[in-house]
């Protein structure tokens, strides 16, 4: 897995704010929310990935360079 640089995180976390609304495309995991889940972005962690809490109850991370989603509203 390839890490984010410096730059990457900081743009990231400015693209990705807390509050920021998602939605679901692709995730590589068995206990993955269903695809077209949404859900509310509550950080980004150091690796990239977006920390999230998901509308179903789930809060796995969408994984930076893995899994997949798309911006409903930015907040």
């Amino acid at each position: 897995m390839r890490y984010p640089n410096k730059e990457r995180l900081e743009q990231l976390r400015s693209t990705y704010p807390a509050g920021t609304r998602i939605v679901l495309v692709q995730m590589d995991d068995a206990q993955a929310p269903p695809i077209g889940t949404k859900g509310t972005v509550v950080g980004v962690d150091d690796t990239g990935s977006l920390l999230v809490h998901w509308d179903n109850g789930s809060t796995l991370n969408v994984l930076y360079g893995i899994d997949r989603c798309l911006i409903i509203r930015k907040k």
